[in-house]
């Protein structure tokens, strides 16, 4: 068949009645083909340059792979929205297309929606500063950087003991604020409770180990103590704090080894480990210069009553056997 056209319009006509003649198709749909190929090959276009930008300006991997599949998301979403346009001619409202489009795009950026609305509340409620101590769900570490998307952590704790830095950067989604527990270390009253178990054995001079215990949390608190009651003061204007005593305290326990010394004072959380350390130096020291303090530790011991307890609480000896008076 030979096709003769004066102009690329009635060669357009004359292509498009031999496609028709070939294919049975009107020109109808064949224009609604055209136009879906062309919808399918500008969104790839415009996904690949998105991801594109991506790669060139964002380094964390996490979010550029969020981005990839956020992107790939949206150009499906709103492909089939832009397809199903072009054939089905009863949704042409532009209220109805929008509406479509919103929905799909709040379907498709679900994640990135939440993080967004994550970060406004971080700068509007502001649970955490950078700088501060905090911990997300099971994360804890100092926050070292905030984002639209996600927050960064300078991690603590995990294998390494008593919240020290294990060195490990952790990018948490902004969205967590919203489904995990958020605990601020250092937020307006920027000191913690820390305690330190001593166990002595029975046979020690618990009482006196107990005076000695509570000399050395003092000396080492009371600085700290002073300071925390001005904080206490600024906090308890914002938060219902009640803390009746803020100086360093000694409880007494039973275990099964020994008798349980628990001294617990305040200590700014990034110090917890250094004081704890002073502390227990300066305890190995003062129980080694006296002869009746001892530390317990688990052991198995026979203890007979009738020998070892108290004279009113003494059981009696059992009889001997006939056996035993023979010998």
């Amino acid at each position: 068949m030979m096709i003769q056209a004066t102009n690329p319009a009635q060669m357009a006509d004359n292509i498009s009645r031999s496609f028709q003649e070939l294919t049975g198709l009107g020109a109808t749909i064949q224009s609604n083909i055209i136009a879906t190929a062309l919808i399918t090959l500008a969104l790839l276009f415009l996904r690949r340059l998105v991801l594109r930008i991506v790669d060139r300006r964002v380094e964390d991997r996490t979010l550029r792979y969020r981005w990839s599949k956020g992107t790939g998301y949206v150009s499906f979403i709103l492909g089939f929205l832009l397809v199903l346009l072009v054939w089905f001619t009863a949704i042409r409202s532009l209220g109805t297309f929008l509406g479509l489009l919103s929905a799909g795009v709040a379907i498709a950026l679900k994640d990135l929606l939440e993080d967004l609305a994550g970060w406004v509340f971080i700068l509007w409620r502001r649970p955490f500063e950078l700088g501060d101590r905090v911990q997300i769900g099971d994360h804890a570490g100092d926050v070292v950087d905030v984002r639209i998307f996600a927050i960064t952590l300078l991690e603590i704790g995990n294998w390494v003991a008593a919240d020290q830095s294990t060195g490990r950067m952790i990018h948490i989604p902004n969205s967590m604020v919203f489904t995990q527990p958020l605990a601020n270390y250092t937020a307006t009253f920027p000191y913690l409770w820390n305690e330190i178990p001593v166990l002595v054995t029975f046979e020690s001079n618990w009482r006196r180990a107990k005076e000695i215990l509570q000399e050395i949390v003092d000396a080492k608190a009371l600085e700290t103590s002073e300071e925390a009651e001005t904080h206490l003061r600024q906090a308890t204007k914002r938060y219902f704090i009640h803390y009746t005593k803020l100086t360093p305290l000694v409880y007494t326990s039973v275990e099964d080894s020994g008798v349980l010394l628990t001294a617990r004072y305040l200590t700014e959380p990034r110090q917890r480990r250094g004081t704890a350390g002073a502390i227990w130096e300066r305890i190995l020291e003062a129980f080694a210069e006296t002869p009746d303090i001892d530390l317990a530790y688990p052991t198995q011991r026979m203890y007979l009553n009738p020998a070892e307890g108290k004279p009113e609480a003494r059981a009696p000896w059992p009889p001997l056997s006939p056996e035993a008076h023979n010998r």
